[in-house]
Protein backbone atom coordinates (compact mmCIF):
# COMPACT_ATOMS: atom_id res chain seq x y z
CA UNK A 1 0.00 0.00 0.00
CA UNK A 2 3.07 2.62 1.20
CA UNK A 3 5.05 1.63 -2.52
CA UNK A 4 1.64 2.50 -4.35
CA UNK A 5 0.99 5.79 -2.52
CA UNK A 6 4.24 6.67 -2.93
CA UNK A 7 4.18 6.25 -6.75
CA UNK A 8 1.13 7.76 -7.24
CA UNK A 9 2.27 10.73 -5.43
CA UNK A 10 5.39 10.25 -7.97
CA UNK A 11 2.99 10.02 -10.78
CA UNK A 12 1.11 13.29 -9.59
CA UNK A 13 4.29 15.37 -8.72
CA UNK A 14 5.75 14.55 -12.76
CA UNK A 15 2.30 15.74 -14.14
CA UNK A 16 2.22 19.19 -11.75
CA UNK A 17 5.99 19.63 -11.76
CA UNK A 18 8.77 20.13 -13.92
CA UNK A 19 12.53 20.69 -14.21
CA UNK A 20 11.30 24.94 -13.61
CA UNK A 21 8.78 23.81 -10.89
CA UNK A 22 4.74 23.90 -11.37
CA UNK A 23 4.41 23.26 -15.24
CA UNK A 24 3.39 26.18 -17.31
CA UNK A 25 0.08 25.15 -17.78
CA UNK A 26 -0.61 24.72 -14.45
CA UNK A 27 0.79 28.51 -13.47
CA UNK A 28 -1.25 29.98 -16.10
CA UNK A 29 -4.84 28.22 -15.45
CA UNK A 30 -4.19 28.97 -11.43
CA UNK A 31 -3.34 32.67 -12.66
CA UNK A 32 -6.51 32.68 -14.93
CA UNK A 33 -8.54 31.99 -11.66
CA UNK A 34 -7.04 34.98 -9.50
CA UNK A 35 -7.48 37.66 -12.43
CA UNK A 36 -11.10 36.58 -13.23
CA UNK A 37 -12.49 38.93 -10.89
CA UNK A 38 -11.00 41.92 -13.31
CA UNK A 39 -13.76 41.07 -15.37
CA UNK A 40 -15.77 41.63 -12.39
CA UNK A 41 -14.58 44.57 -11.54
CA UNK A 42 -14.62 46.06 -15.00
CA UNK A 43 -18.65 44.62 -15.83
CA UNK A 44 -19.66 46.76 -12.48
CA UNK A 45 -17.18 50.10 -13.27
CA UNK A 46 -18.92 50.13 -16.85
CA UNK A 47 -22.11 50.58 -15.30
CA UNK A 48 -21.45 52.50 -12.49
CA UNK A 49 -19.32 54.61 -15.02
CA UNK A 50 -21.11 55.61 -17.93
CA UNK A 51 -18.61 57.03 -20.12
CA UNK A 52 -16.34 54.12 -20.96
CA UNK A 53 -19.46 53.03 -22.48
CA UNK A 54 -20.82 55.74 -24.50
CA UNK A 55 -19.06 59.15 -25.67
CA UNK A 56 -15.57 60.52 -24.65
CA UNK A 57 -14.24 58.52 -21.94
CA UNK A 58 -13.78 60.72 -18.60
CA UNK A 59 -10.38 60.89 -17.05
CA UNK A 60 -11.60 60.10 -13.70
CA UNK A 61 -13.44 57.22 -14.76
CA UNK A 62 -10.68 55.97 -16.52
CA UNK A 63 -8.39 55.97 -13.50
CA UNK A 64 -11.22 54.26 -11.26
CA UNK A 65 -10.87 51.22 -13.47
CA UNK A 66 -7.80 50.91 -14.64
CA UNK A 67 -6.06 51.08 -10.98
CA UNK A 68 -8.52 48.46 -9.97
CA UNK A 69 -7.45 46.39 -12.85
CA UNK A 70 -3.74 47.15 -11.84
CA UNK A 71 -4.23 45.67 -8.47
CA UNK A 72 -6.09 42.74 -9.10
CA UNK A 73 -3.31 41.82 -11.69
CA UNK A 74 -0.23 42.59 -9.58
CA UNK A 75 -1.73 40.87 -6.75
CA UNK A 76 -2.67 37.65 -8.74
CA UNK A 77 1.50 37.90 -9.56
CA UNK A 78 2.69 38.35 -6.27
CA UNK A 79 0.95 34.69 -5.16
CA UNK A 80 1.69 33.32 -8.23
CA UNK A 81 5.58 34.25 -6.85
CA UNK A 82 4.30 32.43 -3.33
CA UNK A 83 2.87 29.91 -5.36
CA UNK A 84 5.90 29.27 -7.82
CA UNK A 85 9.00 30.57 -5.06
CA UNK A 86 10.11 32.81 -7.59
CA UNK A 87 10.85 36.62 -7.11
CA UNK A 88 8.00 38.71 -8.00
CA UNK A 89 10.32 41.83 -8.90
CA UNK A 90 12.66 40.13 -11.24
CA UNK A 91 10.75 36.64 -12.34
CA UNK A 92 8.40 38.23 -14.34
CA UNK A 93 9.99 41.12 -16.16
CA UNK A 94 10.33 44.13 -13.78
CA UNK A 95 14.26 43.51 -13.37
CA UNK A 96 16.48 46.02 -11.85
CA UNK A 97 18.44 47.09 -14.63
CA UNK A 98 18.23 50.55 -15.06
CA UNK A 99 14.68 50.61 -15.03
CA UNK A 100 14.15 54.22 -14.82
CA UNK A 101 16.30 55.07 -17.47
CA UNK A 102 14.64 51.93 -19.56
CA UNK A 103 11.35 54.17 -18.74
CA UNK A 104 12.25 57.69 -19.69
CA UNK A 105 13.69 56.15 -23.44
CA UNK A 106 10.73 54.45 -23.90
CA UNK A 107 8.20 57.55 -22.84
CA UNK A 108 10.28 59.62 -25.10
CA UNK A 109 10.27 56.62 -28.21
CA UNK A 110 6.39 56.51 -27.71
CA UNK A 111 6.14 60.29 -27.97
CA UNK A 112 8.58 60.62 -30.82
CA UNK A 113 7.26 57.29 -32.76
CA UNK A 114 3.33 58.39 -32.55
CA UNK A 115 4.54 62.09 -33.71
CA UNK A 116 6.16 60.87 -36.99
CA UNK A 117 2.92 58.83 -37.92
CA UNK A 118 0.59 61.37 -37.01
CA UNK A 119 3.08 64.16 -38.62
CA UNK A 120 2.73 62.13 -41.89
CA UNK A 121 -1.39 61.58 -41.61
CA UNK A 122 -1.32 65.33 -41.32
CA UNK A 123 1.08 65.77 -44.38
CA UNK A 124 -0.88 63.64 -46.40
CA UNK A 125 -4.27 65.12 -45.51
CA UNK A 126 -5.54 62.06 -43.89
CA UNK A 127 -5.72 63.83 -40.49
CA UNK A 128 -6.53 67.48 -39.85
CA UNK A 129 -5.76 69.44 -36.45
CA UNK A 130 -9.16 71.61 -35.98
CA UNK A 131 -7.80 73.98 -32.93
CA UNK A 132 -6.58 74.03 -29.39
CA UNK A 133 -8.77 72.67 -26.98
CA UNK A 134 -7.23 73.55 -23.89
CA UNK A 135 -5.28 76.12 -22.34
CA UNK A 136 -2.80 77.37 -19.57
CA UNK A 137 -3.32 75.10 -15.72
CA UNK A 138 -6.27 73.02 -17.26
CA UNK A 139 -3.98 71.95 -20.34
CA UNK A 140 -1.28 71.16 -17.97
CA UNK A 141 -3.36 69.66 -15.24
CA UNK A 142 -5.55 66.85 -18.18
CA UNK A 143 -1.95 66.14 -19.75
CA UNK A 144 -0.54 65.17 -16.45
CA UNK A 145 -3.48 63.39 -15.14
CA UNK A 146 -3.72 61.49 -18.73
CA UNK A 147 0.08 60.47 -18.05
CA UNK A 148 -0.96 59.13 -14.72
CA UNK A 149 -3.68 56.92 -16.46
CA UNK A 150 -1.51 55.71 -19.39
CA UNK A 151 1.14 54.87 -17.37
CA UNK A 152 -0.99 52.58 -15.19
CA UNK A 153 -2.50 51.32 -18.82
CA UNK A 154 0.86 50.55 -19.93
CA UNK A 155 2.34 48.77 -16.58
CA UNK A 156 -1.41 46.76 -16.44
CA UNK A 157 -1.08 45.19 -20.01
CA UNK A 158 2.36 44.94 -20.27
CA UNK A 159 2.71 43.25 -16.52
CA UNK A 160 0.15 40.46 -17.81
CA UNK A 161 0.86 40.40 -21.32
CA UNK A 162 5.05 40.67 -21.58
CA UNK A 163 4.93 40.18 -17.79
CA UNK A 164 3.65 37.28 -16.16
CA UNK A 165 2.24 35.16 -19.30
CA UNK A 166 4.99 35.69 -21.48
CA UNK A 167 7.67 34.41 -18.62
CA UNK A 168 5.34 31.63 -17.58
CA UNK A 169 4.88 30.31 -21.07
CA UNK A 170 8.02 30.80 -22.36
CA UNK A 171 8.99 28.07 -19.79
CA UNK A 172 6.61 25.82 -21.40
CA UNK A 173 6.96 26.72 -25.44
CA UNK A 174 9.94 29.26 -25.81
CA UNK A 175 10.59 32.80 -26.10
CA UNK A 176 8.97 33.73 -29.43
CA UNK A 177 6.37 31.02 -29.50
CA UNK A 178 4.80 32.58 -26.51
CA UNK A 179 5.42 35.86 -27.47
CA UNK A 180 2.85 34.89 -30.65
CA UNK A 181 0.45 33.68 -28.92
CA UNK A 182 0.35 36.22 -26.63
CA UNK A 183 -0.22 39.04 -29.16
CA UNK A 184 -2.73 37.20 -30.88
CA UNK A 185 -4.20 37.24 -27.61
CA UNK A 186 -4.21 40.84 -27.09
CA UNK A 187 -4.96 41.71 -30.35
CA UNK A 188 -8.43 39.64 -29.94
CA UNK A 189 -8.80 41.34 -26.53
CA UNK A 190 -9.12 44.61 -28.43
CA UNK A 191 -11.91 43.30 -30.67
CA UNK A 192 -14.35 44.72 -28.09
CA UNK A 193 -13.86 47.82 -28.87
CA UNK A 194 -16.55 49.37 -30.83
CA UNK A 195 -14.45 51.58 -33.36
CA UNK A 196 -11.62 48.88 -33.97
CA UNK A 197 -11.49 47.68 -37.37
CA UNK A 198 -9.50 44.64 -38.72
CA UNK A 199 -6.22 46.93 -39.83
CA UNK A 200 -6.56 48.54 -36.07
CA UNK A 201 -6.20 45.09 -35.02
CA UNK A 202 -2.92 44.01 -36.84
CA UNK A 203 -1.72 47.06 -35.90
CA UNK A 204 -2.26 46.27 -32.13
CA UNK A 205 -0.80 42.74 -32.88
CA UNK A 206 2.57 44.15 -34.48
CA UNK A 207 2.98 46.33 -31.49
CA UNK A 208 2.85 43.45 -29.03
CA UNK A 209 5.39 41.62 -30.82
CA UNK A 210 7.36 44.96 -30.84
CA UNK A 211 6.64 44.92 -27.09
CA UNK A 212 8.19 41.42 -26.84
CA UNK A 213 11.22 42.48 -28.90
CA UNK A 214 11.96 45.04 -26.38
CA UNK A 215 11.41 42.84 -23.46
CA UNK A 216 13.88 40.16 -25.38
CA UNK A 217 16.63 42.86 -26.18
CA UNK A 218 16.55 44.87 -22.87
CA UNK A 219 15.79 41.88 -20.73
CA UNK A 220 12.92 44.14 -18.97
CA UNK A 221 9.69 45.66 -19.44
CA UNK A 222 10.60 49.03 -18.83
CA UNK A 223 11.27 50.48 -22.56
CA UNK A 224 7.85 48.70 -23.71
CA UNK A 225 5.83 50.39 -20.50
CA UNK A 226 7.46 53.52 -21.14
CA UNK A 227 6.92 53.14 -25.03
CA UNK A 228 3.07 52.02 -24.86
CA UNK A 229 2.24 54.69 -22.14
CA UNK A 230 3.67 57.60 -24.05
CA UNK A 231 2.11 56.35 -27.66
CA UNK A 232 -1.38 56.17 -26.13
CA UNK A 233 -0.93 59.69 -24.51
CA UNK A 234 -0.28 61.16 -27.24
CA UNK A 235 -2.73 59.84 -29.06
CA UNK A 236 -5.48 60.61 -26.63
CA UNK A 237 -4.45 63.59 -25.00
CA UNK A 238 -1.52 65.72 -26.98
CA UNK A 239 -3.39 65.08 -30.38
CA UNK A 240 -7.02 64.54 -29.61
CA UNK A 241 -6.98 61.79 -31.80
CA UNK A 242 -9.14 58.29 -31.45
CA UNK A 243 -7.10 55.44 -29.81
CA UNK A 244 -8.51 51.66 -30.99
CA UNK A 245 -11.96 53.30 -31.38
CA UNK A 246 -11.87 55.98 -28.18
CA UNK A 247 -11.99 59.05 -27.39
CA UNK A 248 -10.78 61.20 -24.05
CA UNK A 249 -12.32 63.82 -22.80
CA UNK A 250 -9.42 66.98 -21.75
CA UNK A 251 -6.80 66.42 -25.00
CA UNK A 252 -4.92 69.09 -25.74
CA UNK A 253 -5.78 69.04 -29.73
CA UNK A 254 -8.38 68.41 -31.99
CA UNK A 255 -8.37 66.70 -34.84
CA UNK A 256 -10.67 64.96 -37.82
CA UNK A 257 -10.06 62.49 -39.85
CA UNK A 258 -10.36 62.86 -43.35
CA UNK A 259 -10.59 60.84 -46.91
CA UNK A 260 -10.92 56.84 -46.77
CA UNK A 261 -10.32 55.02 -43.12
CA UNK A 262 -8.31 52.26 -44.39
CA UNK A 263 -5.44 55.69 -44.89
CA UNK A 264 -7.14 58.04 -42.41
CA UNK A 265 -7.29 55.43 -39.38
CA UNK A 266 -11.13 56.42 -39.15
CA UNK A 267 -12.49 55.91 -35.83
CA UNK A 268 -9.23 53.50 -34.82
CA UNK A 269 -7.18 56.27 -35.07
CA UNK A 270 -3.33 56.96 -36.51
CA UNK A 271 -2.24 53.19 -35.09
CA UNK A 272 -4.68 51.80 -38.37
CA UNK A 273 -3.60 54.21 -40.67
CA UNK A 274 -1.77 52.15 -43.86
CA UNK A 275 -1.12 55.48 -44.81
CA UNK A 276 0.88 56.42 -41.46
CA UNK A 277 2.64 52.75 -41.59
CA UNK A 278 5.63 53.44 -43.39
CA UNK A 279 6.36 56.07 -40.84
CA UNK A 280 5.52 54.07 -38.30
CA UNK A 281 7.93 51.00 -39.21
CA UNK A 282 10.98 53.81 -39.42
CA UNK A 283 10.21 55.05 -35.93
CA UNK A 284 9.99 52.08 -34.74
CA UNK A 285 13.50 50.97 -36.22
CA UNK A 286 15.06 54.40 -35.33
CA UNK A 287 14.11 53.75 -31.36
CA UNK A 288 15.53 49.93 -32.03
CA UNK A 289 18.72 51.81 -32.70
CA UNK A 290 18.65 54.94 -30.42
CA UNK A 291 17.89 51.81 -27.37
CA UNK A 292 21.13 50.09 -28.67
CA UNK A 293 23.54 53.38 -29.04
CA UNK A 294 22.54 54.20 -25.70
CA UNK A 295 23.38 51.12 -24.43
CA UNK A 296 20.24 49.69 -22.95
CA UNK A 297 20.18 46.57 -24.42
CA UNK A 298 21.50 43.46 -22.59
CA UNK A 299 24.17 40.48 -23.76
CA UNK A 300 22.96 36.86 -24.88
CA UNK A 301 23.60 35.16 -21.59
CA UNK A 302 22.00 38.03 -18.89
CA UNK A 303 19.51 38.21 -21.27
CA UNK A 304 18.62 34.46 -20.77
CA UNK A 305 18.90 34.87 -17.10
CA UNK A 306 16.88 38.01 -16.38
CA UNK A 307 14.34 36.21 -18.99
CA UNK A 308 14.98 32.77 -17.23
CA UNK A 309 15.28 30.83 -20.50
CA UNK A 310 16.72 27.89 -20.53
CA UNK A 311 19.86 27.58 -22.21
Amino acid sequence: MANFIAAHNHRLRRILYGSQGLRSGWSIAIFAVLVAPGDLIANIARHHLPSLLEGDIAIGDSLVLETLLLAVILGAMAIMGRIERRNFWSSYGFSESRPIKKLLFGLGGGLVCLSLVVGAMNAGGYLVFDARALHGLPALGYGLIWLLDFMIVGLREEAMFRGYLQATLTRGIGFWPAAVLLSLWFGASHLQNAGESTTGIMGVIAHALFYCLLLRLSGSLWLGIGFHAAWDWAQSYLYGTPQSGHLMQGHLLTAHARGDSLMSGGSVGPEGSLFGLPAQILGLFAFLWAVKRAGLYVKGRDRRVLLHTPQ
